[in-house]
């Protein structure tokens, strides 16, 4: 194979959940191109994943526009370039119907795909039918496994630019925050709310790690700001609505992140780093990749609003005691 075309375009935690298969592409096709068709939201996320040579944003706001021009120039350039690309392979890891339909168009001799149902199964040469059993990442690789490639030894490394991680130095610096020092990063908000743990709850853990030396830093987005007042009237770093992969940065130079199942601690795993992520049942395919250890849900009940404090606590200790001597610099 001279050209490969990976396809998926959400969400954030599910694009950093394709890193191991894209790393099992590189390893089965070491001189391939790799090209990356996602949403032009999460393209910046391509930045780290060092075996793709090129990326492909599909602008879904200019899609949705309503503006024929621009609807115009942006689905039919997308066109083009599936078309010129001239791919020897495509594999669709999203599996829905318009990733199914860009696949078959890209005209590639092999085309490989997710298929939820068996209306689509046309689209690909090879399409094998999703397990909801399996991780994200784990199907990933059964998907390229049954297709027949070698997925023996797979990775998950994440390489954060090094212009990131100065942004976030400034950061740190801007807050009087010592990345020498342990800290705890703190994801508060999904983007579900029944994935979330009370903010109250992460206010006491706050306080409880910050009386022992500890730096607390709250992240989120910008929509989530004002949510986080109580977290900034209570004297802790509030470093929402930083770029996505600045926060990245905030969480490789931090020595613990915690929060739900979010993108953002999938991609803490991805860089190396230690987090200890709050689950439910319903959130069970969150679970971080090749680390279930470090998911902690529920003793009693279904759902994460019922997890102990203390059980919380117990598990950060434990993740700060397995990263000393761990700290990014």
């Amino acid at each position: 194979m001279k050209s490969v075309l990976l396809i998926r375009l959400k969400s954030i935690g599910d694009v950093i959940l394709t890193l191991p298969a894209v790393h099992a592409v590189r390893e089965n096709f070491p001189t391939a191109k790799i090209t990356f068709l996602t949403s032009s939201e999460n393209a910046q996320l391509l930045q780290g994943f060092r075996e793709v040579k090129e990326v492909i944003a599909l602008d879904r706001t200019a899609l949705r526009s309503g503006n024929p021009l621009k609807m115009g120039v942006a689905f039919f350039g997308l066109l083009q370039r599936l078309r010129t690309g001239k791919f020897d392979l495509v594999v669709d890891f999203q599996g829905y119907g318009e990733t199914a339909w860009l696949s078959w168009w890209t005209g590639a001799p092999h085309r490989w795909g997710s298929v939820y149902g068996k209306g689509r199964s046309w689209a690909y040469t090879k399409g094998i039918v999703r397990s909801d059993h399996l991780l994200i990442a784990d199907w990933n690789l059964s998907l390229l496994k049954q297709c027949g490639l070698n997925v023996n030894h797979t990775g998950n490394e994440y390489i954060l630019p090094a212009d990131v991680l100065d942004a976030a130095r400034r950061v740190f610096i801007a807050n009087q925050l010592d990345p020498k020092r342990q800290t705890l990063f703190i994801q508060a908000f999904t983007s579900s709310p029944q994935k979330n743990w009370p903010l109250e709850n992460y206010l006491k853990l706050a306080a409880y790690w910050r009386e022992r030396g500890v730096q607390v830093i709250f992240g989120g987005g910008r929509g989530d700001l004002a949510a986080l007042e109580p977290a900034r009237a209570a004297g802790h770093c509030i470093a929402a609505g930083n770029p996505l992969l600045v926060s990245a940065g905030l969480v490789k130079l931090s020595t613990v992140t915690i929060g739900g199942v979010t993108g953002l601690l999938h991609l803490a795993v991805a860089m190396q780093k230690r987090v200890v992520m709050l689950i439910g049942p319903a959130g069970e395919p969150g679970f971080p990749y090749q680390h279930r250890e470090w998911g902690l849900t529920p003793e009693t009940g279904d759902r994460v609003a019922e997890i102990k404090i203390p059980a919380v606590i117990e598990a950060c200790a434990k993740a700060f005691s397995e990263s000393a001597g761990n700290v990014s610099y």
